[in-house]
């Protein structure tokens, strides 16, 4: 933390209007900073407009970025409810890595417990990922993929240095794939995981406040 300038802010970007609704709705109580929830649109595209433009903004030139929402799983055994923190993510244009990991699995253990944490590459879609293409994807290595994730990151650290991460909570996996986005609204769990870790997210930013004195 700058003492002239105050507290390092924080943006968190996500998607859907049901993942916007469910981090306004969260606790907002733990923030160690200054906090911009931006629903940035479907797709990569949207996300990195939407995060170049906001960060562009001088009050939130030196934002620490985190993307979050829902993704589909492609490891077998991942269930909705579970969530992914980032390793790295991956697009056909860059790899970026995350930082504070460790810490981010610790928290978000606590805010949501016994849902099930995973840790590895996140990989960039623009589309939705359907049947066989899973496995494809995690012949990569990757355990998960979204559409938005690597675009946000690779925008965020295009914008200027700075802490990224991304965390996202498996609404889709190969046992339980979904016909469509909307069946989220019917009673999968991911809504409410979602919305219960938004202290993690605080956490994670208030680590990153001393180094950055």
């Amino acid at each position: 933390m700058n003492p002239t300038t105050g507290p390092s802010p924080l943006l968190i970007a996500c998607a859907l209007g049901i993942e916007h609704l469910a981090l306004r709705t969260g606790d907002r109580r733990g923030a160690g900073g200054p906090v911009t929830v931006l629903r940035t649109g479907m797709g990569p595209r949207a996300a990195e407009r939407s995060v170049a433009r906001v960060l562009a903004d001088p009050a939130l030139g030196s934002a620490a970025v985190l993307a979050t929402g829902f993704c589909a799983g492609l490891a077998p055994g991942m269930h909705p409810g579970d969530l992914v923190v980032a390793e790295e993510t991956r697009d056909p244009r860059s790899t970026v890595s995350c930082v504070g990991i460790d810490r981010l699995v610790k928290e978000l253990v606590r805010a949501a417990p016994g849902r099930t944490v995973h840790t590895g590459p996140l990989t960039g879609s623009d589309h939705v990922v359907r049947g066989p293409e899973r496995a494809d994807l995690l012949a990569t290595g990757a355990i998960a993929v979204d559409m938005e994730s690597a675009a946000t990151l690779l925008s965020a650290v295009r914008a200027g240095e700075r802490p990224v991460a991304a965390v996202r909570v498996v609404v889709d996996a190969p046992e339980h794939e979904l016909v469509r986005i909307g069946t989220v609204r019917g009673g999968i769990s991911a809504f409410r995981v979602l919305r219960s870790v938004l202290p993690a997210f605080f956490e994670w930013h208030r680590s990153l406040l001393l180094p950055r004195r």
